[in-house]
């Protein structure tokens, strides 16, 4: 495994809509494994390909619950309202208010090309939201309808 860098708020890759996966080989393997350790060496809870440079719909999340493999997530189902404080790798010392979901479903295949469904309430919902709004070129700060002081989020953790 090796760790990405990820691209950062200002690149136009962040901006551009991702390309469904049609292979699930060795090179999918390698990317998902580099993803998940790039995520976890950058505390983060989720991370989508274009956030490492890699234009296609594929998103690894782990909210304490163990790592998820998404590849070609199309969210199947919302339900309720939450608004919380979101912050993302691609954009640092960045947080803001964003309303999503209180309850999501997700079908999407694993790396073996199987089709799976998940579903999520809470941290899990707003990270599938968050990492497919990635795959579509949405930043959350294109969502947040107040953004946060950084020192403000260090007060409460």
């Amino acid at each position: 495994m090796a760790l990405r860098n990820i691209v950062k708020f200002g690149d136009d890759r962040l901006r551009k809509k991702c390309r469904e996966v049609t292979e699930f080989n060795d090179k999918l393997w390698v990317m998902l494994d580099d993803m998940y350790e790039t995520m976890k060496q950058s505390d983060g809870v989720g991370l989508a390909a274009p956030q490492i440079g890699i234009l296609r719909r594929v998103v690894v999340i782990d909210v304490g619950e163990g790592p998820i493999e998404l590849i070609n997530p199309v969210i199947t189902g919302m339900k309720g309202k939450q608004r919380e404080v979101e912050g993302c790798l691609s954009s640092p010392n960045q947080w803001g208010y964003v309303e999503r979901p209180a309850k999501v479903k997700v079908t999407a295949f694993n790396r073996y090309g199987k089709e799976i469904k998940v579903e999520g309430t809470e941290l899990l919902a707003r990270a599938l939201c968050h990492e497919i709004d990635h795959l579509n070129g949405i930043l959350f700060t294109d969502l947040a309808d107040e953004m946060v002081d950084p020192k403000d989020i260090e007060k409460d953790n």
